[in-house]
Parts: C-alpha cells; sequence; structure tokens
C-alpha cells in the first residue's frame, strides 16, 4: 500500500506574479482591455466593464466587438486600425462611447503595445486604458465660454468709458461747454459701474463654486430692508423715467436669514426691472408668509418668453430677443442669484409673459423660526 501523500502542485513565481497584476488590474479605476496580436480580448477589469456598459465578459472577443468608439462627428472609429497603428504609447481624449440609452460619454484612450507574457518571450499584443472624462469636458467648456464671454462683455465698457473719458479731457482743452464734458463724464461712469457690478458677481459666483460663501444668520427687518432698496434705485428708475414704489405689509415681522445674500438677491431683481422696463411702473413688496416672508419684484417691462423661462437661471443665458441683446449683460446675474437663494434655503418663482412685464418673487424662510420668542421677534420694529 502506497502511504505517501500527494504531492501538492507547486506555485510558480510566474503564476504568483500573474495573480498580483489581475489583482492590480481590478483594483484600477481606470478601465483595462489588454488584446493580444490578433486583437483578442486577453484581460479586462471591472473598470472597463462599466464605462462600456456591458455585463459579460470580453474575453476572446474581437477588439471591434468589444469596443465602439466614435470620433467627435458621431462617426465610428476603425479601433483596430488605429491600435495596430499604435508603435508608441498614444492617447487622446476626443473619442465619445455611445450607449443603449441614446446618452454618450467623452472618453479618455491610451494604447501601449506590450508584451502580454512573462520574460523576452512573452507574446505581444497591446493595453487599453479607458477613462470616463465627461465631466473634464464639461468644465473645459464652461471655461472656455467663460472666458469667451467675460472678454467679449468686458470689452464693450471699457472701450465706450476710454473713449469718453479721452473725449472729456480732450473738451477741457478746447473751451468745450462743462455740460458736454459732464455727459461724457457720466457716460464713462455708468460703464464703470457695469463693470463693478460684473466684478461683483464674478467674486461671488467664485467664491459660490468654491463653497466658499458662508451663511451668517441675522435678524432682518423686511420693511426697512425694501425702503432702502427703493430709495437706493429711486434716482436709477427716475433717469427712465419709471416710477419704482414698495408695497409692504404693514404686519411684518422680522425675520432671520442672510442679510447680505438676501439683499444683493433683491438688488439683481430690481436692476433687472429697470435694465429691461421702457414704460411704466416697478414695485418692491415685502408680505408675510406662514414660516418666512415673501418679497418680490414686479415690472411692466419686456417680459420673458416661455422658452427663456426654463433657463433663465442657467449660467451666462442671455435671450435672443433683440431688446436684451441691447444692453449689456453677463447672464451671470440670475445665476448667482439662485446660488444664494439656495445658501439661505429660499425658493425662486419667476412669473412672467412676452411684453407684459415679470416678477420675480422669493420666499425666505425664517432660520430661526422654532427659537423662542425675544423682543426681537416680535412683530412690528
Amino acid at each position: 500500500m502506497d502511504t505517501q501523500a500527494p504531492q501538492m502542485g507547486v506555485i510558480t513565481a510566474a503564476e504568483i506574479d500573474h495573480e498580483r497584476l489581475t489583482s492590480l488590474i481590478g483594483s484600477m479605476a481606470d478601465g483595462v482591455i489588454a488584446v493580444d496580436d490578433k486583437l483578442k480580448v486577453v484581460t479586462s477589469n471591472g473598470a472597463a466593464l462599466n464605462i462600456l456598459d456591458v455585463n459579460r465578459s470580453l474575453q476572446n472577443e474581437s477588439l471591434s466587438a468589444a469596443l465602439k468608439l466614435y470620433d467627435q462627428n458621431g462617426q465610428m472609429i476603425d479601433i483596430e486600425s488605429y491600435v495596430r497603428q499604435t508603435i508608441t504609447p498614444t492617447s487622446t481624449r476626443d473619442l465619445l462611447v455611445h450607449y443603449g440609452d441614446g446618452s454618450k460619454a467623452n472618453m479618455f484612450l491610451s494604447v501601449a503595445p506590450v508584451r502580454l507574457g512573462y520574460g523576452a518571450t512573452g507574446d505581444r499584443g497591446f493595453v487599453l486604458l479607458l477613462r470616463d472624462i465627461t465631466r473634464e469636458k464639461s468644465l473645459e467648456e464652461e471655461r472656455d465660454e467663460f472666458i469667451s464671454v467675460v472678454s467679449h462683455e468686458l470689452r464693450t465698457p471699457v472701450a465706450i468709458a476710454e473713449g469718453n473719458i479721452s473725449n472729456a479731457l480732450f473738451m477741457t482743452t478746447q473751451g468745450v461747454s462743462l455740460a458736454s464734458v459732464k455727459e461724457a463724464l457720466g457716460v464713462a461712469h455708468q460703464q464703470v459701474l457695469f463693470l463693478a457690478s460684473m466684478i461683483n458677481d464674478l467674486s461671488t459666483l467664485s467664491r459660490a463654486e468654491r463653497g466658499a460663501l458662508t451663511l451668517e444668520v441675522e435678524p432682518v427687518n423686511a420693511h426697512d430692508l425694501v425702503e432702502e432698496l427703493v430709495k437706493a434705485y429711486a434716482l436709477q428708475a427716475g433717469q427712465k423715467a419709471l416710477a419704482l414704489r414698495a408695497d409692504i405689509d404693514p404686519h411684518l415681522e422680522i425675520i432671520h436669514t442672510g442679510k447680505l445674500y438676501l439683499r444683493e438677491i433683491l438688488q439683481n431683481f430690481i436692476t433687472n426691472a429697470i435694465k429691461y422696463t421702457q414704460v411704466g411702473s416697478i414695485v418692491v413688496s415685502a408680505k408675510q408668509a406662514p414660516k418666512g416672508v415673501v418679497f418680490s419684484v414686479s415690472d411692466t417691462g419686456i417680459g420673458i418668453s416661455k422658452a427663456d423661462k426654463e433657463q433663465v437661471f442657467d449660467r451666462f443665458f442671455r435671450s435672443e430677443d433683440y431688446r436684451t441683446r441691447a444692453t449689456n449683460g453677463t447672464g451671470l446675474g440670475l445665476y448667482v442669484t439662485l446660488k444664494l437663494a439656495r445658501l439661505i434655503h429660499a425658493e425662486l418663482v419667476v412669473e412672467s409673459e412676452l411684453d407684459h412685464g415679470s416678477i420675480f418673487t422669493i420666499n425666505v424662510p425664517d432660520l430661526v423660526a422654532d427659537a423662542p420668542d425675544t423682543p426681537e421677534t416680535q412683530p412690528g420694529s
């Protein structure tokens, strides 16, 4: 009787290395597809399956069947020809993956020729790395659009301000009337104010996008706030012969919110109302709500079309209406307003009809409504 125990298989160094490599590939966040010299898939990891949205093994599939990529014009590329022509490691960020539901994803693809075995006699093939860069591409497009819009919008007011200041300086040497000089400086001043407003919007937007805005809750007298704003913009409205008035609920209570952000939101509403209203009036109102105060700014201006209403708070959005295009603007003001409204937990509503004016409303909750009554939270004042 043979009493010798069966000999266990000896794990070779190559097998250990293979296990380590398989484990490493499987843990990678990038998709990995390795193919042999006939462009048959030797191995792939879970990230690759997720990126390609497939739930089957790709092993032994041809590369063209496993990986379908498209160029920016929607034309499918010949992936096998692309890979075979690769002599040195190469990469591209200009490809797309099309999914069954009609959606697309921008794809980074890196291709490198390698040995797929161990040692000098290993089989030759290629390793492909895949990464979904849709968000990166989106950010790049937003950055490019941002630079284009801002540079365009800066150019006009700077040119107007510079031109009018130059004219004013020239007129002072030619004995021109003081009224003409003041008129030129007044135009330049308006453009400088526009630039200051733009810089403020850009600064606020930058801090909001970085999450650097903090909310400081403080008591706000809604009655006083509306009165202050109406007084502050009375001259600007009067220059266009517009009636600007307040409509305030006499029973308003103190509200606790971010005063600075609420003021900026209402200022954006008022300046837009003045900008896009040629004839009529603007009303700034404040009404008591069950858990806060509802502020609104209504005007008799050009109004907003139904299609534009859906985009009015989008970044860089400006209506194609020629009356809107006739005025300066970056399309950032209302986007910043939306960011600030979310910060103070407020709700924005827009009611408008083309050629029949607009009403921008913000429902501002009292952020300490459940706190015990104090002298600050009593009606009045």
